[in-house]
């Protein structure tokens, strides 16, 4: 029988999403990476012409309204992992990812929301110079998730 808390997922997803182009990335950097799921906060998703692999199609897709309603609507057993630049996020280089989670990164111009910030079991920031923009920042949240290394496990 497969114990459905063993199996590894995960899903990303932008709250509030600044630019559509930047969602379009996402979602081929997500279905090439191995998300299980993708999904928007606010603003909706429309076909981006930087989805040349059309992912929103190739995959699982859930827009919320809210915030709130995003998280009432979490996969069961997952853990929120906000990506977020604070004092008090943890450095990805040492990050052991959950098995079971979901990624969320806030708009480049506004971040997160605060009770995205109060809601996330782990908050994640990476070492850059400058800033980055939501698709790639994503990508490397992703690409850190595939190297091998612990995973965290939720008891």
């Amino acid at each position: 029988m497969i114990d459905n808390f063993e199996n590894e997922f995960f899903g990303i997803g932008i709250q509030n999403g600044k630019t559509p182009e930047n969602l379009g990335v996402l979602w081929r950097s997500a279905q090439n990476m191995g998300a299980s799921f993708i999904f928007t906060i606010g603003n909706r998703y429309a076909k981006q012409a930087s989805d040349t692999h059309n992912a929103v199609k190739a995959m699982p897709y859930f827009h919320y309204d809210t915030f709130e309603d995003f998280y009432r609507h979490l996969p069961k057993g997952a853990m929120l992992v906000g990506v977020e630049l604070t004092d008090n996020a943890q450095s990805l280089e040492t990050f052991n990812h959950p098995k079971r989670c979901v990624y969320l990164l806030g708009a480049e111009d506004h971040g997160l929301s605060k009770i995205a910030i109060e809601k996330s079991q782990f908050l994640v920031k990476f070492k850059s110079e400058l800033s980055v923009n939501v698709a790639v920042a994503g990508s490397i949240i992703m690409y850190d998730r595939g190297i091998d290394k612990p995973r965290f496990i939720r008891a």
